[in-house]
């Protein structure tokens, strides 16, 4: 462990109400969806932590929390000896203040107390519970250090196309961050190009984008949220603009693979993406493991022949003879025979159904957990603990408009069939 990620303590954003990326979070918070196959939004940051050395982390939440705060206590648990912990400091009520958390920066600030109560740190890392990347903490801990800062942004050199719909940033010749504008128009984005390296500038990447990654020293956060600005609610509306005039402010800039989940789209082609042969996200890095919770489950099972390509199994599942390809296959699926899957993340189930359930779910025409015989899903979501029967047809694509009914949901084309939806044998979305 280095002497600075012992000195630091993470804090998780566990997000609001996740209303884009309905209705995987109708119920379930954001940071408690399904991704990859096996894994939940929350394991990103936790195992860059993890990673990092940096093992004392707090993730606060608020909204459907009940399954994002059973994944991390069944899953990060160091054991009776250990100084680290993974704790869910849960939104409350208190005499002092009656609201809910209205944002980043009132979530830190109703915390600040039970995290201040930690020993021995200095440096507070500030993440989001919603994004996908794979960064090292402690060169931006250092860099942080070196340059002397007050707290430390993290940023990702984009495209002009990209900059218009995120927070960008401008830097001096050295890394000082001197200005900050949220969702710049097209016509003032010049003013705002910043210096990158050889090869973003090469790719058009010349515009420093915020991560929603923050380090801050311990005294300049209390002093931010408790004092200077201490009706803020959002860091990166409120807080982080203010603050570079007065504030020396570090731009750490990171040039791997970061997406920000905020939408049905961008978390349906990240889980897709997964699938390449050289994926941008390498879930195959032993150096930067993700961690989640092990559930002892049996290999995947595959009976008859069939044709995958392209596609993650996750362990517990059956697939009988089918074709599946460019799709991720969740923990527990079941997948009946002659079944077409493509394009498609099937998130799986939370339990096995005995055969005497399948029995007498029969007899009353319910068809099994899991995905039915003969069906054909393409460019779909399936949520988990679905009920799909037999010659079941889910094709979605540009040809289908947005709509939300009580089975399904589709946006820009992609059809999300919700948590626990039942489709009858012969159902059809086409």
């Amino acid at each position: 462990m280095s002497t600075l990620s012992s000195k630091t303590i993470a804090v998780i954003m566990g997000g609001g109400a996740g209303t884009r990326l309905y209705p995987l979070t109708h119920s379930r918070a954001k940071p408690a969806v399904p991704i990859g196959g096996k894994y939940r939004l929350v394991d990103i940051p936790i195992s860059n932590s993890i990673n990092a050395h940096i093992n004392r982390i707090f993730v606060i939440s608020q909204y459907n929390s009940a399954s994002l705060n059973k994944h991390i206590k069944n899953t990060y648990q160091f054991g009776h000896f250990a100084q680290g912990f993974v704790d869910i400091l849960a939104a409350e009520q208190t005499p002092d203040n009656s609201n809910w958390l209205q944002g980043t920066a009132d979530a830190v600030r109703h915390s600040l107390k039970h995290i201040y109560n930690t020993a021995n740190f200095e440096y507070v890392l500030v993440l989001s519970g919603d994004q996908l990347y794979q960064m090292d903490f402690n060169k931006m801990l250092e860099h942080h250090v070196q340059t002397g800062a007050d707290f430390s942004i993290a940023t990702i050199p984009v495209k002009k196309e990209d900059a218009t719909h995120l927070g960008i940033l401008k830097v001096d010749g050295a890394t000082c961050v001197t200005a900050f504008v949220e969702k710049p128009i097209a016509t003032v984005l010049d003013q705002w190009k910043s210096p990158t390296s050889t090869e973003m500038k090469m790719q058009g990447r010349e515009y420093l984008a915020s991560m929603g990654i923050y380090i801050f020293n311990k005294k300049v956060l209390q002093t931010l949220l408790l004092d200077t600005f201490k009706h803020a609610v959002d860091f990166g509306k409120e807080v982080i603009p203010n603050s570079i005039s007065s504030l020396k402010v570090s731009s750490f800039q990171y040039e791997g693979y970061w997406t920000d989940i905020g939408n049905i789209s961008s978390f349906f082609y990240a889980n897709l993406h997964l699938t390449e042969n050289i994926p941008f996200f390498n879930l195959f890095d032993e150096s930067r493991v993700i961690f989640t919770r092990p559930r002892m489950l049996p290999p995947v099972k595959i009976i008859g022949k069939s044709s995958i390509d392209k596609a993650l199994l996750s362990e517990g599942s059956i697939i009988h003879s089918s074709y599946i390809q460019h799709a991720l296959i969740g923990v527990r699926s079941r997948i009946g025979h002659h079944t077409h899957i493509s394009d498609a993340y099937i998130m799986g189930n939370d339990f096995y159904e005995t055969l005497e359930d399948i029995a007498f779910n029969a007899t009353n025409n319910i068809p099994p957990v899991g995905i039915g015989e003969n069906c054909k899903i393409h460019h779909a979501i399936i949520d988990k603990n679905c009920r799909i029967g037999n010659h079941v047809t889910i094709v979605g694509g540009d040809h289908l408009k947005d709509v939300d009914t009580p089975l399904y949901t589709v946006q820009n084309g992609i059809v999300v069939v919700k948590k626990r939806a039942l489709l009858p044998d012969n159902f059809t979305i086409s």
